[in-house]
């Protein structure tokens, strides 16, 4: 099978708005209401100031104190910048935030955890590729440059974060990926087409994409090096997680089925601030100004 570059598998499914991957940023802010100035530096194609549920963890967050862009360590893949903004659900800035993401690369695996693959034989224990931290700047925007996710057995694309808005606020969630990119770019380009493995879940019949609802699909484009996925985190500034702050303890949820990656590293129960695995920059959130 040849291999396609990323601008044919982009240019091959000849998306639209009625393809579910573009909407204008005045289309969205007129369905939210929200006015010409809240929306002038919101991010365009996003769903606008939506709040977004939390959804599960799942079992793959570590907090690596890896506060850096580029989150790859040159692992292989499609280039895929992301693009978040943080908002309140009036539509204003929260600069300061600190984010958190983290994903399963082209094969399906997430670093720092064993019995993963499609025969649960890899093991990337004291890896930390596809995770990194960013603080939001005046407009609440955060970037990362990483390569578009592949999938594994139970679960849609997708690409975890979470949003530390204060030391007691934090929403952890979920972006998703329109599946006629991912399942063309899977078939096709390398090394994603090189898993034996068939693809069992699609956004239609994943419940936590279902829960995360509409305002959690990112916004594709097509940049001259790499795609853009773009998307607004709306955060209720009064809520408070339900899912904690122990990472890897007895309190945490169950998690889904098919987002089964096995027990958390030995040593790996760092919370969202630090411990074992580590202190980022700017541990102590003071809360962010909201512009």
């Amino acid at each position: 099978m040849p291999t396609l570059s990323r601008r044919d598998a982009f240019r091959a499914l000849a998306v639209t708005a009625s393809g579910g991957l573009v909407m204008t940023q005045a289309a969205f802010a007129q369905e939210a209401g929200a006015s010409a100035r809240q929306t002038a530096a919101l991010l365009q194609g996003a769903d606008v100031c939506a709040i977004i549920p939390e959804v599960t963890e799942g079992p793959y967050y570590f907090d690596p104190a890896l506060e850096r862009i580029d989150i790859t360590e040159a692992r292989p893949g499609i280039p895929l910048r992301v693009r978040l903004q943080i908002v309140d659900a009036d539509c204003a800035a929260f600069e300061g935030a600190r984010v958190d993401i983290w994903h399963c690369d082209a094969t399906g695996v997430y670093s720092g955890y064993p019995g993963q693959g499609d025969d649960g034989s890899v093991d990337t224990t004291g890896q930390t590729f596809m995770r990194g931290t960013q603080f939001a700047d005046a407009n609440g925007i955060v970037e990362f440059e990483t390569v578009y996710p592949s999938w594994y057995r139970g679960r849609t694309t997708h690409i975890h974060f979470k949003v530390f808005i204060a030391q007691n606020v934090i929403l952890t969630g979920q972006m998703f990926f329109p599946d006629a990119l991912s399942e063309y770019i899977y078939l096709n380009v390398a090394p994603y087409s090189d898993r034996a493995s068939t693809r069992d879940t699609l956004n239609s019949n994943d419940s936590i994409a279902a829960q995360s609802t509409r305002a959690a699909y990112a916004f594709l484009k097509e940049l001259d090096e790499e795609y853009l996925a773009a998307m607004i985190i709306g955060v209720d500034p009064n809520a408070r997680s339900s899912i904690g702050f122990s990472f890897g303890g007895g309190d945490r949820p169950p998690p889904p089925a098919g987002d089964m990656g096995g027990p958390p590293p030995e040593g790996g129960r760092g919370g969202p601030m630090g411990g074992p695995t580590g202190t980022a920059d700017r541990t102590t959130l003071t809360p962010p100004v909201r512009k």
